[in-house]
């Protein structure tokens, strides 16, 4: 009697639910697409639930299929690292890296290291992908994101590449013109810049004081003549003199060094911004992941080191 789940079904699948169609994925495996629909429906014979629901013009995959999907992908991933823990793959780090980042981080600071990685491990082709809102990293579209803040999703793996915080800051032109504000409420007396980026709440700013018990967060809510959805554009604004902006440390630590930027209200504390590389289980063993994952991380470290 064959088993309900084949070895060669995850590998099938898995290309399969990569691919979004059937067409797709005989592409993809050199087959027909009667074979790919054929192997399909042995699977589900065997199991005994369907995977996917097929239309004329697209699939997608049913509850079973998602969670057929979820642990197949891991099965692949752990024979992977398995193979590379016994040293059947043991060559240098080849293939497709596939990484995302945002939109001003990824355009400032991660493709000048992807260009150094690149011919560091010339046998890698790296495809980078900038958006102004990421799409989530469970939805298995790249093999390393580049994000702030971990995420809370179980499922992934998030190495922690470099600390970094949001400050508050602004042209010394506008505080001469609008004066300095002294606590966190006096901001809503200010023309603040807004930033609308991915889910955070538009023009609430969260500011704490103190430390441990005694902590106290108080939200702002922030009043403007000019918002965008792309930093770098905001901390431009910032520079001309148009308002009070809060930034990652990353992007606006240059002007604050020069003294284009001052800081605003230092002796508050906004979110943090840790920045982490995030991926899936499954792509752990990946010697091209590992690879750029460590690449990051040395490259961030060093960077940190030359500025302290």
């Amino acid at each position: 009697m064959a088993p309900a789940i084949a070895p060669a079904d995850l590998g099938f699948f898995s290309t399969l639910a990569s691919a979004g169609s059937l067409s797709a994925a005989a592409r993809e495996l050199g087959i027909t697409t009667p074979a790919v629909s054929k192997h399909l429906a042995l699977m589900e014979s065997r199991i005994g639930v369907p995977l996917v629901n097929r239309t004329t013009r697209r699939m997608s995959l049913t509850p079973e299929g998602e969670l057929y999907l979820e642990r197949a992908r891991l099965i692949l991933g752990e024979i992977e690292g398995m193979a590379q823990m016994l040293g059947a793959s043991k060559a240098t780090p080849q293939g497709l890296l596939r990484v995302n980042a945002t939109l001003g981080f990824g355009r400032s600071h991660v493709a000048p290291l992807i260009s150094r990685f690149a011919r560091k491990y010339p046998q890698v082709e790296v495809q980078l992908q900038l958006s102004v809102n990421p799409p989530a990293p469970t939805e298995d579209l790249f093999d390393v994101c580049v994000r702030f803040g971990a995420p809370p999703d179980s499922r992934l793996i998030a190495r922690h590449i470099a600390p970094n915080r949001r400050l508050l800051c602004a042209a010394p032109a506008y505080l001469a013109r609008r004066g300095t504000p002294k606590v966190p409420s006096d901001l809503a007396r200010h023309n603040c810049i807004g930033i609308r980026q991915g889910e955070e709440a538009y023009g609430v700013w969260r500011l704490a004081s103190g430390r441990g018990r005694s902590a106290r967060t108080e939200a702002v809510k922030t009043r403007g003549s000019l918002s965008t959805n792309d930093g770098e554009i905001a901390v431009n604004w910032a520079l001309d003199g148009h308002g009070i902006l809060m930034r990652a440390e990353w992007d606006i630590e240059r002007y604050l060094r020069t003294g284009r930027l001052v800081q605003v209200l230092p002796q508050y504390f906004t979110p943090d911004a840790d920045i982490y590389a995030v991926y899936p289980q499954q792509h752990q063993m990946a010697a091209r992941v590992r690879a750029f994952v460590d690449f990051l991380v040395l490259s961030f470290t060093q960077q940190a080191a030359a500025k302290g």
